[in-house]
């Protein structure tokens, strides 16, 4: 179990927040962790690069020159992938990058995934009502307060997804805001600094603390 400070929106100390998540053992977590990220890299991969092979490609159908005679090498078709505009041998074609990972190692992989960055972890009250309209501004004073350096890679990990929050943090450069709900290791581990609303610290637990 890990103990967290709470900060308010004036990025004071409120009080604290527990985390308990069953991770990996240490020998096995590098690997599992980058299973799970090979496997979200993979599957957002469309797999629509295509190649024309020489029998694809348009034209070609007769014979540039006779077999002999020209002084030049033999040719049947101005299509061969030897030729500009030929066809290309061993290109990509359509295919599905999908690989396929146990619902229970991706679990573990994600609560090692969050519990490695638990040091660049900040959590802070829910400041959903702070936020009465949209205004960006606000939001980078209270990253400040909380300690987030200006150009650090942000994840701000909200409960539930609050309109004035989202449209707040949208402008953000560097910042990326996603609910609880929606946790994956590729933005775990690609932040710099995290950031997590005591709400969704909660979510977390509930979801993948067993």
């Amino acid at each position: 179990m890990v103990d967290c400070v709470v900060k308010n929106w004036q990025g004071e100390e409120a009080g604290t927040a527990s985390l308990d998540l069953k991770v990996a053992d240490e020998a096995n977590a590098a690997h599992v962790v980058h299973r799970a990220l090979t496997r979200q890299l993979a599957n957002v991969r469309q797999g629509t690069a295509s190649t024309k092979t020489r029998a694809e490609v348009r034209g070609g159908g007769r014979k540039p020159w006779r077999q002999k005679g020209t002084g030049r090498a033999r040719a049947g078709s101005n299509r061969s992938p030897l030729w500009r505009g030929g066809g290309v041998i061993f290109g990509p074609k359509p295919r599905d990058y999908t690989l396929k990972m146990n619902r229970k190692e991706r679990r573990l992989a994600l609560r090692t995934a969050l519990h490695s960055r638990l040091e660049d972890l900040v959590v802070v009250q829910d400041f959903a009502d702070q936020l009465t309209r949209p205004k960006t501004k606000e939001v980078v004073k209270a990253l400040a307060g909380w300690g987030i350096e200006p150009r650090s890679k942000v994840l701000l990990i909200v409960g539930e997804r609050d309109e004035n929050v989202y449209l707040s943090a949208r402008n953000i450069d560097n910042l990326r805001l996603i609910s609880a709900g929606n946790l994956n290791v590729f933005d775990l581990l690609a932040a710099e600094r995290i950031v997590a609303t005591a709400s969704a610290l909660t979510k977390i637990q509930e979801v993948y603390g067993d």
